[in-house]
């Protein structure tokens, strides 16, 4: 096991957390706690992960069905139950100056199959603005006391 992979404790957690399996067939070579290992590894997956395709395929699936989502909020809710996140906040923001490209990559959006963020769509009302001629947005940053 390499330093960055999840520990049994952190696995015993996370497992039940996760959808099954319902396809029959062929098992896969690749456990989950390998590919969750991978999903997190994000940058030049070594092949004890499995291939980055399928890593890919299984993030981007369970982003869409909001798993990753449901996962979040079940360990906060566990978190907060323990007594481990104080809910003390402190938020901060600015104005970004964004590049003059960033206000249009696509001529034609609908093409593309999905948002990049999967299947939550911002409202129209975020993103950029214009403020004295330039394209800017707000970032608001909210930071618990722990980390």
């Amino acid at each position: 096991m390499a330093r960055w992979d999840l520990t049994d404790e952190q696995w015993a957690v996370l497992e039940p957390l996760l959808p099954r399996g319902r396809k029959p067939g062929r098992p896969c070579i690749w456990t989950r706690w390998q590919l969750i290992d991978g999903i997190r590894f994000r940058v030049r997956v070594p092949a004890e992960y499995g291939p980055w395709g399928r890593i890919y395929d299984l993030f981007r699936r369970w982003q869409r069905d909001r798993t990753w989502h449901r996962v979040l909020t079940r360990l906060q809710s566990r978190a907060d139950a323990e007594g481990a996140i104080t809910w003390d906040l402190n938020v901060d923001s600015t104005v970004c100056r964004a590049h003059q490209h960033a206000s249009g990559a696509r001529k034609r959006g609908d093409f593309q199959k999905e948002p990049p963020g999967g299947v939550v769509v911002e409202p129209h009302d975020h993103g950029l603005g214009r403020s004295r001629g330039e394209f800017t947005t707000k970032l608001h940053l909210v930071v618990e006391q722990g980390h």
